[in-house]
């Protein structure tokens, strides 16, 4: 099942994503996927409501927002593909680079990335999105699927130059709305185990920045949620970003940026298309 979180009109709603268009869950559902995750409800439940959703007609004003709209972490990994650590000024760690991302710089589908008054270094990084289903400390390997609720798609937009200010790069990841998500939040039993063996692609302006494949990861999903689990503890609606390949457009000659007008599309196999318009900071 493909889930979205979005605006109808103005009020918040969540809906179901089909062939036929989006299917808006009725408002006893509630308004947001994270809160229903954290409720506990199924996938199987969650298809019992799909005889109470209507389709949004075409013409209705639907504003998509991240599936997630205000997760209690977004965890975020680093140098997680040999190929683009190789291009990056760092060798290859023995242990994820984690990093945290704040929601106020998250931006949902069709919405604009915005590139800072502040520095003209604002670059993409198409990445496969985790969302957590249920919580746990010290998960172990084994186990760690199990708490997978679904999957989604994350450009990373990276304020470079404020990224490498310090060895910390959370400032250059945290720059209000540079973090797109969505469109959709893919139930776990969809896609193969781990989201594993899935083609991830990058284009900006329509041309293949990035290509990879899911299985290309160093640490996969599972080894992931162990790993983090043993110091952070999981909560439902958590959301781990697990890292970008190759080809990003700091690492070229001349470099590649996203600039105004641009615009930014992060597809993976089996979960969709996320598009971004990249506008300029307004002076406010």
């Amino acid at each position: 099942m493909k889930l979205t979180t979005f605006l109808l009109d103005g009020q918040q709603r969540m809906g179901i994503v089909t062939t036929e268009g989006v299917l808006a869950l009725p408002a006893a559902a509630g308004n947001d996927i994270g809160a229903l995750i954290e409720s506990g409800l199924s996938a199987d439940q969650l298809r019992n409501l799909y005889a109470e959703a209507a389709l949004v007609p075409d013409g209705s004003r639907l504003t998509y927002l991240p599936p997630v709209v205000n997760p209690r972490k977004i965890l975020c990994v680093g140098l997680n593909y040999a190929d683009h650590t190789k291009e990056s000024p760092y060798d290859q760690p023995d242990y994820p680079t984690l990093f945290l991302r704040v929601p106020t710089s998250l931006v949902g589908h069709a919405g604009a990335i915005v590139r800072p008054l502040v520095s003209d270094s604002l670059d993409f990084e198409g990445e496969l999105a985790v969302v957590i289903g249920k919580g746990g400390k010290h998960i172990t390997k084994e186990a760690a699927l199990a708490h997978v609720f679904g999957y989604s798609i994350f450009n990373d937009g990276s304020v470079r130059e404020y990224q490498f200010k310090s060895p910390q790069w959370t400032v250059g990841k945290n720059f209000d709305a540079t973090g797109g998500f969505g469109p959709v939040l893919v139930t776990a039993d969809e896609l193969p185990p781990g989201a594993a063996g899935l083609k991830l692609e990058t284009r900006l302006n329509g041309q293949v920045v990035q290509s990879a494949n899911t299985s290309d990861m160093l640490y996969d999903v599972a080894s992931l949620i162990a790993i983090i689990s043993e110091a952070i503890t999981l909560e439902a609606g958590d959301v781990i970003v697990a890292g970008t390949p190759s080809g990003i457009g700091w690492a070229r000659d001349p470099k590649l940026l996203m600039r105004h007008g641009d615009v930014c599309e992060v597809t993976i196999e089996g979960i969709g298309t996320l598009s971004n318009p990249v506008i300029d900071e307004q002076m406010q």
